[in-house]
Protein backbone atom coordinates (compact mmCIF):
# COMPACT_ATOMS: atom_id res chain seq x y z
CA UNK A 1 0.00 0.00 0.00
CA UNK A 2 0.86 3.47 -0.85
CA UNK A 3 -0.10 6.31 1.32
CA UNK A 4 1.44 9.60 2.93
CA UNK A 5 1.92 7.55 6.75
CA UNK A 6 4.01 4.87 4.82
CA UNK A 7 6.18 7.40 2.84
CA UNK A 8 7.34 9.02 5.50
CA UNK A 9 7.99 6.25 7.51
CA UNK A 10 9.94 4.67 4.72
CA UNK A 11 11.91 7.84 4.07
CA UNK A 12 12.54 7.95 7.57
CA UNK A 13 13.54 4.18 8.03
CA UNK A 14 16.20 4.48 4.85
CA UNK A 15 17.53 7.34 5.96
CA UNK A 16 17.91 6.20 10.11
CA UNK A 17 19.23 2.79 8.69
CA UNK A 18 21.85 4.14 6.36
CA UNK A 19 23.39 7.33 7.53
CA UNK A 20 24.04 7.44 11.31
CA UNK A 21 25.17 11.04 11.68
CA UNK A 22 21.41 11.97 11.17
CA UNK A 23 20.60 12.11 14.72
CA UNK A 24 16.97 13.15 14.83
CA UNK A 25 14.26 12.26 12.00
CA UNK A 26 10.88 14.34 12.10
CA UNK A 27 7.83 15.83 10.04
CA UNK A 28 8.63 19.32 8.83
CA UNK A 29 6.31 22.35 10.74
CA UNK A 30 8.97 24.43 11.23
CA UNK A 31 11.24 23.75 14.27
CA UNK A 32 14.40 25.64 13.65
CA UNK A 33 12.63 28.80 13.62
CA UNK A 34 10.93 28.15 17.27
CA UNK A 35 13.55 26.12 19.09
CA UNK A 36 12.59 27.67 22.44
CA UNK A 37 9.04 26.45 22.16
CA UNK A 38 10.05 23.03 20.70
CA UNK A 39 10.62 19.56 21.90
CA UNK A 40 14.45 19.37 22.07
CA UNK A 41 16.61 17.20 19.55
CA UNK A 42 19.49 16.35 18.70
CA UNK A 43 21.67 17.77 15.37
CA UNK A 44 22.14 17.04 12.45
CA UNK A 45 18.44 16.79 12.28
CA UNK A 46 16.23 15.99 9.37
CA UNK A 47 13.19 17.23 8.73
CA UNK A 48 10.79 15.73 5.84
CA UNK A 49 8.25 17.60 3.86
CA UNK A 50 6.02 16.73 1.21
CA UNK A 51 3.65 18.17 -1.16
CA UNK A 52 1.58 16.75 -3.77
CA UNK A 53 1.12 18.20 -7.55
CA UNK A 54 -0.79 16.91 -10.79
CA UNK A 55 -3.10 13.98 -9.51
CA UNK A 56 -4.25 11.53 -11.78
CA UNK A 57 -7.11 9.23 -10.85
CA UNK A 58 -6.51 5.74 -11.54
CA UNK A 59 -9.99 4.40 -10.75
CA UNK A 60 -11.34 2.36 -7.59
CA UNK A 61 -10.83 6.09 -5.82
CA UNK A 62 -6.71 5.49 -6.71
CA UNK A 63 -4.60 8.08 -7.50
CA UNK A 64 -1.13 8.66 -8.85
CA UNK A 65 0.77 12.40 -7.97
CA UNK A 66 3.75 13.91 -8.58
CA UNK A 67 5.16 14.56 -4.82
CA UNK A 68 7.95 16.62 -4.06
CA UNK A 69 9.63 15.62 -0.68
CA UNK A 70 11.69 18.55 1.16
CA UNK A 71 14.33 17.24 3.40
CA UNK A 72 15.28 20.23 6.07
CA UNK A 73 18.76 19.30 6.89
CA UNK A 74 19.67 21.36 10.24
CA UNK A 75 22.80 21.27 12.27
CA UNK A 76 23.02 23.29 15.57
CA UNK A 77 26.81 24.86 15.54
CA UNK A 78 29.35 27.59 16.29
CA UNK A 79 32.44 25.59 14.69
CA UNK A 80 33.84 27.77 11.54
CA UNK A 81 33.79 26.69 7.78
CA UNK A 82 36.29 29.43 6.55
CA UNK A 83 40.19 28.69 5.27
CA UNK A 84 42.68 27.75 7.93
CA UNK A 85 39.84 27.45 10.82
CA UNK A 86 40.85 25.08 13.22
CA UNK A 87 37.83 23.27 13.78
CA UNK A 88 36.97 23.74 9.43
CA UNK A 89 36.47 19.55 9.21
CA UNK A 90 33.82 19.21 11.50
CA UNK A 91 32.16 22.03 10.47
CA UNK A 92 32.57 20.72 6.78
CA UNK A 93 31.06 17.22 7.76
CA UNK A 94 27.60 18.68 7.74
CA UNK A 95 27.78 19.53 3.48
CA UNK A 96 29.07 15.65 3.66
CA UNK A 97 25.61 14.56 5.24
CA UNK A 98 23.71 16.75 2.53
CA UNK A 99 25.70 14.90 -0.17
CA UNK A 100 24.92 11.34 1.44
CA UNK A 101 21.20 12.53 1.88
CA UNK A 102 21.37 13.15 -1.99
CA UNK A 103 23.72 10.08 -3.20
CA UNK A 104 21.11 7.88 -1.05
CA UNK A 105 17.93 9.00 -1.92
CA UNK A 106 18.60 10.24 -5.88
CA UNK A 107 17.37 7.55 -8.48
CA UNK A 108 16.23 5.71 -5.73
CA UNK A 109 12.65 3.25 -5.46
CA UNK A 110 10.81 2.18 -2.82
CA UNK A 111 7.36 0.05 -1.83
CA UNK A 112 6.14 3.91 -1.74
CA UNK A 113 7.54 5.83 -3.83
CA UNK A 114 9.22 5.03 -7.40
CA UNK A 115 11.93 7.28 -10.11
CA UNK A 116 13.25 9.62 -6.64
CA UNK A 117 15.22 12.68 -8.13
CA UNK A 118 16.84 15.86 -7.00
CA UNK A 119 15.06 18.91 -8.43
CA UNK A 120 16.60 22.03 -5.76
CA UNK A 121 19.34 22.34 -2.99
CA UNK A 122 19.71 25.02 -1.31
CA UNK A 123 21.01 27.22 2.03
CA UNK A 124 17.70 28.69 4.23
CA UNK A 125 18.22 31.37 6.38
CA UNK A 126 17.45 30.85 10.36
CA UNK A 127 18.57 33.93 11.87
CA UNK A 128 20.99 32.06 14.14
CA UNK A 129 24.09 29.55 14.82
CA UNK A 130 22.45 26.65 12.96
CA UNK A 131 22.74 25.84 9.24
CA UNK A 132 19.99 24.73 7.71
CA UNK A 133 19.45 23.12 4.08
CA UNK A 134 16.73 22.30 1.92
CA UNK A 135 17.04 19.51 -0.43
CA UNK A 136 14.19 19.03 -2.63
CA UNK A 137 13.27 15.55 -4.10
CA UNK A 138 10.75 14.66 -6.39
CA UNK A 139 8.99 11.15 -6.74
CA UNK A 140 6.07 9.56 -8.01
CA UNK A 141 3.38 8.27 -5.72
CA UNK A 142 0.07 5.96 -6.05
CA UNK A 143 -2.28 6.51 -2.94
CA UNK A 144 -4.63 3.99 -1.88
CA UNK A 145 -5.88 6.08 0.92
CA UNK A 146 -9.45 6.13 -0.53
CA UNK A 147 -9.85 2.68 -2.05
CA UNK A 148 -12.36 0.48 -0.25
CA UNK A 149 -10.86 -1.97 2.16
CA UNK A 150 -11.87 -5.85 0.87
CA UNK A 151 -13.10 -8.40 2.83
CA UNK A 152 -13.18 -12.03 3.30
CA UNK A 153 -16.29 -12.93 2.09
CA UNK A 154 -17.68 -16.75 0.46
CA UNK A 155 -19.86 -15.80 -2.98
CA UNK A 156 -21.54 -19.29 -4.60
CA UNK A 157 -19.05 -21.55 -2.07
CA UNK A 158 -15.91 -19.67 -3.49
CA UNK A 159 -14.10 -18.68 -0.60
CA UNK A 160 -12.71 -14.71 -0.92
CA UNK A 161 -9.55 -14.22 1.10
CA UNK A 162 -8.17 -10.55 1.03
CA UNK A 163 -4.54 -11.06 0.43
CA UNK A 164 -1.25 -8.86 1.13
CA UNK A 165 -2.11 -6.85 -1.29
CA UNK A 166 -5.52 -5.46 -0.29
CA UNK A 167 -6.26 -2.15 -0.94
CA UNK A 168 -5.64 -3.29 -4.82
CA UNK A 169 -8.19 -4.47 -7.59
CA UNK A 170 -7.89 -8.07 -7.86
CA UNK A 171 -5.65 -9.21 -10.40
CA UNK A 172 -7.86 -11.27 -13.40
CA UNK A 173 -4.73 -11.67 -15.63
CA UNK A 174 -4.74 -15.56 -15.41
CA UNK A 175 -7.43 -15.67 -17.73
CA UNK A 176 -10.14 -15.75 -15.19
CA UNK A 177 -13.25 -14.85 -16.78
CA UNK A 178 -15.77 -12.64 -14.33
CA UNK A 179 -20.00 -13.73 -14.91
CA UNK A 180 -21.73 -10.65 -15.44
Amino acid sequence: MQNWVELYKELSCKISDNIEDIKWIDLWHNQVNFLSDEHPFPTPAAFLGFRARNFMDKGLKVQSAEIQVDIYLYYETFLDTFKGAYNQKDALAFLQTADDLFGLLHASNGNSYSGMRRIDFHPVDTGGAGNLYRIVFETLMTDYAATPKWEDLEVNGINVERGDTHRQAPDFSNGYNIPT
